[in-house]
């Protein structure tokens, strides 16, 4: 069952969403989604269609971005994999999401997926654990991150197809874990998750 009702929308607030995707990847950029809206303006179709990305299929969440980016106001940052091996991901992360919430131009509220807030935002802000099934802005960020960072993730495996890229998007799974131990790292892998075990 999705987690918003259209009936209620009224009473979701209208503030900006945040959420992050690659942060536990062993490849790859973090990538991360600002999404500002009314629920209330929001076609109630759509609204009963957001959830947390990792509970949709690819299918759907390819339907659904680019009608999340045509009725609201969205931005976009990346944390490379540089600014991840020098700072950490944690730390990369929150960078990204300041500047991906300072990207849309809008005074408002801000709701954080996870446990931390980014540092330095001039706007009110609050992370919520599970945020993207709790407040409609999160759960359409997150599907926005999603699609945006699978789709850099698959045209990176035609540069490297033996890491399976297009099926694992740079997360540790046996394939890719394999083809690091047989292959090595590519530019694309994160050094400072190298102590992971392969």
């Amino acid at each position: 069952m999705r987690p918003f009702d259209a009936r209620h929308a009224a009473r979701y607030p209208v503030l900006i969403g945040c959420d992050e995707v690659g942060r536990g990847a062993l490849c790859g950029p973090v990538i991360v989604a600002a999404v500002h809206f009314d629920p209330a303006a929001l076609p109630g179709d759509l609204l009963e269609a957001l959830d947390d990305s990792k509970r949709l299929d690819a299918a759907t969440r390819e339907h659904l971005a680019p009608r999340i980016s045509a009725a609201c106001r969205v931005a976009l940052a990346g944390a490379s994999r540089d600014l991840i091996d020098r700072i950490n991901v944690r730390a990369a992360t929150l960078d990204a999401m300041r500047r991906a919430v300072l990207r849309l131009g809008i005074d408002a509220e801000v709701a954080v997926d996870g446990r931390d807030v980014p540092p330095g935002l001039p706007l009110p802000c609050r992370a919520f654990v599970g945020g993207d099934r709790l407040v409609p802005q999160i759960a359409a960020s997150s599907i926005v991150a999603k699609v945006v960072r699978d789709r850099l993730m698959r045209a990176l495996a035609r540069r490297h197809p033996a890491y399976a890229w297009e099926r694992n998007v740079g997360y540790g799974t046996a394939v890719h874990r394999a083809a690091m131990a047989s292959l090595g790292l590519t530019r694309h892998h994160r050094l400072s998750f190298k102590s992971r075990k392969v």
